[in-house]
């Protein structure tokens, strides 16, 4: 797959006095839209990198990946030179997460390069096997019933045929993704590592958010708001806040 730099990063509010970028990953069938208003509510030193795949807002008609380790390893090479000359941190919900912990390992593995801080987000740990059985296989009609049990996806999408008919092959290439991946095991993260999630999400645990714990030999948190699966978009000036001061060490 051919890489359009320009185009990963074509959301970005450019902040040449910003001291730190914080890269933010999309959820399955997600895009750089999600994260579109964030730099309002963070410090005038953080410049906000939302990553747009493939598929989705500009990049509509390119191909959607379906392999993780090939998405991660176009991702290192796209965001290398953004690395290099300021401090970085990740953000990820979701199978945004799980792509910001399997970058943050490849650039360890191929660079020697990492994030000053890592922020996963309903997200189950990357070694624990999954609990429900995967979906990405299913027939349109029972896939669908299963992203309404997720939430998240408008109603005025679920009931528009033809819009479904658009998304639907996005939102399994992105369960793809996340379903067929195994997490080998690997020496744990020296950067902190901050977990989040909903005390209503259905699909995490918050047993499966803090084994991250065992993914890292620095400071780990945990923080639960109100919510399902999609608490960013219900809290997120909480959630926001809570990102700034985790930050704030580093501008």
């Amino acid at each position: 797959m051919a890489i359009a730099y320009d185009l990963w990063l074509s959301q970005v509010n450019v902040n040449p006095q910003a001291k730190l970028r914080l890269f933010c990953f999309p959820y399955a069938g997600g895009s750089s839209y999600t994260y579109d208003r964030w730099s309002d509510f963070l410090p005038d030193t953080v410049e906000v990198c939302p990553i747009e795949l493939p598929g989705r807002r500009k990049r509509f008609t390119e191909p959607c990946y379906e392999n993780l380790n090939t998405l991660v390893s176009d991702l290192a090479d796209v965001l290398l030179p953004y690395l290099l000359d300021k401090h970085c941190t990740f953000f990820g919900h979701s199978m945004g997460g799980l792509v910001s912990f399997e970058l943050t390992r490849l650039l360890r593995r191929r660079y020697q390069l990492s994030p000053v801080h890592l922020f996963i987000s309903g997200r189950r740990a990357c070694q624990l096997p999954a609990s429900k059985p995967p979906i990405h296989h299913l027939d349109n009609t029972a896939f669908t019933q299963e992203i309404i049990r997720f939430g998240g996806t408008p109603q005025k999408i679920l009931d528009d045929p033809e819009m479904m008919e658009l998304v639907i092959p996005i939102l399994k290439a992105d369960f793809k993704v996340s379903e067929t991946h195994v997490c080998q095991p690997e020496v744990p993260l020296n950067i902190p590592i901050s977990a989040f999630g909903g005390d209503g999400d259905a699909e995490v645990t918050l047993e499966e958010l803090a084994a991250w714990q065992e993914q890292t030999t620095a400071k780990f948190s945990l923080e639960i708001f109100p919510g399902g699966h999609f608490f960013i978009e219900s809290e997120a000036t909480p959630l926001l806040k809570s990102i700034s001061n985790a930050l704030e060490a580093y501008l």
